[in-house]
């Protein structure tokens, strides 16, 4: 009994002994701390086997999903702003401005384009030329879709239509050597022709016509140049509708009174007729 009781006290001493000793204590936390990450790894292989039992490496099992038929949405697209459409815009003036209902009548009466000597026209863009009145090279003004080309208009001088987003349509009229046709796909500032000329405005000489359109009202380029297409996201295109309605009708009594005009010049020759018939015949009598 003795002897066993020496030797259990001979073992108290030495384990009291070890954990007397410095580096007992840290490496228990370090033994603790590698079993606390082991379980960590393990319950997250766990969850992660679990995923790959519900959803396979494609995800063909998401709603909309065939393996990867379907393309990626591009969210980073650059932001694009209206620009002027030609290479050098500080080279390059305003002819004939936009026609504004609510203007001064002095801005209105300039931008009313006169052609065939007798006939008026609200100018619904801007006419733009180079300052040394040369050749030049028409430009997209913001990437889209080419949606239609007229390369047999003499009185608008040929018309381009690109497509935008959000139902906006940039117009360019006046031109010539056309360069792109319908379904193409433009970047700004790619040539698409070259500025030419237009019975509809033949004192600009080379020039091109330039209209911004939204669902299918025409707006002012002035407003919009160097401003996104967001720009746009809230005009209200009925009032624009009712500029538009004024502009139309501005253009309509102009052509009442060349009509109205010519009425009365008819009548005065045909008064003129009868006078000198009458003259005539007392002339004979």
């Amino acid at each position: 009994m003795r002897e066993e009781e020496k030797k259990l006290s001979s073992q108290k001493k030495r384990g009291k002994s070890i954990f007397k000793k410095r580096w007992v204590y840290p490496a228990v936390y370090l033994v603790c701390a590698a079993l606390l990450i082991s379980g960590i790894f393990w319950y997250q292989s766990k969850g992660n086997e679990s995923a790959k039992d519900n959803f396979n490496y494609r995800g063909d099992d998401l709603v909309g999903k065939k393996e990867f038929k379907n393309p990626a949405t591009e969210v980073s697209k650059t932001l694009e702003n209206f620009k002027w459409p030609v290479k050098n815009a500080s080279a390059a003036k305003i002819v004939k401005d936009f026609y504004d209902s609510k203007a001064s009548a002095e801005k209105q009466e300039a931008a009313i384009l006169v052609y065939n000597g007798n006939q008026f026209r609200p100018n619904r863009g801007v006419d733009i030329a180079m300052k040394d009145g040369k050749d030049f090279n028409v430009v997209a003004a913001m990437s889209g879709t080419v949606v239609n080309v007229n390369d047999n208009d003499s009185l608008l001088g040929n018309v381009i239509e690109i497509e935008h987003e959000k139902g906006v349509v940039t117009e360019y009229q006046s031109v010539q050597d056309i360069q792109v046709k319908v379904g193409d796909i433009v970047e700004q500032g790619q040539t698409i022709a070259k500025a030419g000329k237009s019975q509809l405005n033949e004192k600009a000489g080379t020039h091109v016509h330039f209209e911004i359109r939204k669902d299918n009202q025409a707006l002012n380029p002035n407003t919009y140049f160097n401003k996104p297409l967001s720009a746009l996201e809230n005009v209200n295109t009925e009032s624009k509708s009712a500029t538009d309605d004024q502009m139309n009708s501005d253009d309509q009594s102009s052509k009442t009174k060349d009509d109205n005009a010519a009425e009365n010049e008819d009548n005065n020759n045909s008064s003129s007729e009868k006078n000198d018939s009458q003259n005539t015949d007392d002339s004979q009598g």
